[in-house]
């Protein structure tokens, strides 16, 4: 790693198949040994595992696979998923990241990726990054039992190649990469879709122009790569040349110039008219209390439904704005039940929903029409007032409406979850 002064330097740590390792530490098993899979038994043989063991990737068994997509006959451990332990876990290691480096100067990616700019600690504790990496890597694992592995790198993109590709090809599970280094031997690799933030769409579409490799892309002519993906080339052709100017202080200074609330799941399976409207209003009325808890109203909302593959249709979505912003959960579900009835396909299977309050911002005094009784509005923000007093100190079950007791309504399950999985 160079001493340049004026460059940066950053590491991407990642606990490696982290849900399927806690549960074999809890378990007092080593994941390295141990064929074990977190998925919840109670759902379908198509449901995805959350994690596999390293031993099982050993083995040829795909990340994120299906249950039914492991081989038949192979002896393993299915693991309830439990997401208040692994938050339990995360927020340990979150500590140990605090013995070496300022909050200001961590960027929590994902509850099991974390970016560190050490740039000015290599001198504080008269280390190299790849000692500090170590030294941070063994302290996780001594309080925890969790293996990490670790990109080191001069700017962020750098450091999350170095961890996503270089890492995984070495027995100390540590990558390291500079500008040249990532030019030199990664601009020849295959494929695209290892490289951070490219999917298999903008692969395909690099393909049809003749690129699969990052070289052929920081070749490319560049008024041809803004004209097929408009702004997003310029993050392409920065990553092409291993670039990145964002930087973690960059990340914790942004702030967005609009602000939006949203909620979305996966139903469990095919949802019809009368469920998808069910579970729409559930989704309504949740983050419409949600803008009550936190004193905030919105100006439109979006839904967007998605259909089963077998019904042929691939989405519906639409928006509705409101005259005056509002937080009323009578208004806002009206509104989208209106929506709904317009933009649903009455004949397709529902498999997703996402709902959207766009142009959220602070409550000004409560906002009123000419068609409001000022009293009706005051009476139902009293009662949301008691009801999210009431969940906040028994729970957010503590109280609810009928319609979530109906047959196929979905709040009082995922209540008990944690993001779409059990708690």
């Amino acid at each position: 790693m160079p001493n340049t002064e004026d460059l940066r330097v950053y590491l991407c740590i990642d606990l490696k198949s982290f849900y399927a390792s806690v549960e074999c530490v809890e378990r007092g098993l080593d994941p390295f040994r141990v064929n074990l899979v977190v998925a919840d038994p109670d759902r379908t043989d198509k449901t995805i595992c959350l994690a596999i063991t390293p031993a099982m990737k050993a083995l040829g068994v795909r990340n994120r696979c299906r249950v039914f997509e492991i081989p038949p006959g192979m002896d393993y451990i299915m693991a309830v998923p439990r997401m208040h332990l692994y938050l339990e876990y995360s927020a340990r290691i979150y500590a140990v990241y605090l013995r070496y480096v300022a909050r200001e100067d961590i960027h929590i990616y994902s509850v099991d990726e974390a970016f560190l700019d050490v740039t000015h600690y290599l001198k504080l504790y008269g280390l190299r990054a790849r000692e500090l990496a170590v030294r941070i890597m063994n302290d996780i694992f001594e309080t925890t039992g969790i293996t990490a592995t670790c990109g080191i790198g001069t700017n962020l993109y750098l450091t999350k190649i170095a961890l996503d590709i270089t890492a995984k090809h070495v027995p100390e599970h540590i990558g390291i990469l500079t500008e040249e280094r990532y030019r030199a031997s990664l601009w020849d690799h295959r494929p695209l879709t290892d490289f951070w933030r490219i999917g298999p769409g903008t692969a395909a579409h690099l393909a049809r122009l003749g690129m699969d490799t990052m070289r052929q892309v920081a070749a490319a002519d560049e008024d041809l790569l803004y004209k097929e993906f408009g702004i997003d080339a310029e993050l392409l052709i920065d990553h092409a040349w291993g670039r990145e100017p964002v930087t973690i202080a960059d990340i914790k200074q942004y702030r967005p110039k609009s602000n939006s609330l949203s909620s979305g799941q996966i139903l469990p399976w095919d949802y019809h008219f009368d469920d998808g409207l069910l579970v729409v209003k559930e989704m309504t009325e949740q983050l419409g209390m949600e803008l009550l808890d936190k004193g905030l109203v919105t100006s439109a909302v979006t839904l967007l439904l998605s259909y089963s593959r077998a019904s042929g249709v691939p989405y519906s979505r639409g928006t509705e704005s409101f005259p005056e912003p509002v937080n009323s959960c009578r208004k806002l579900l009206e509104t989208t039940e209106n929506l709904y009835r317009r933009i649903v396909r009455p004949e397709a299977a529902i498999r997703r929903i996402g709902l959207d309050f766009h142009g959220v911002e602070p409550e000004r005094g409560m906002q009123c029409s000419l068609f409001d009784d000022p009293k009706q509005l005051e009476r139902e923000r009293s009662l949301s007032g008691a009801i999210l007093t009431l969940r906040d100190r028994y729970g957010k079950s503590a109280v609810f409406r009928g319609m979530d007791l109906q047959e196929n309504a979905r709040t009082l399950e995922r209540n008990a979850q944690i993001g779409g999985h059990r708690a």
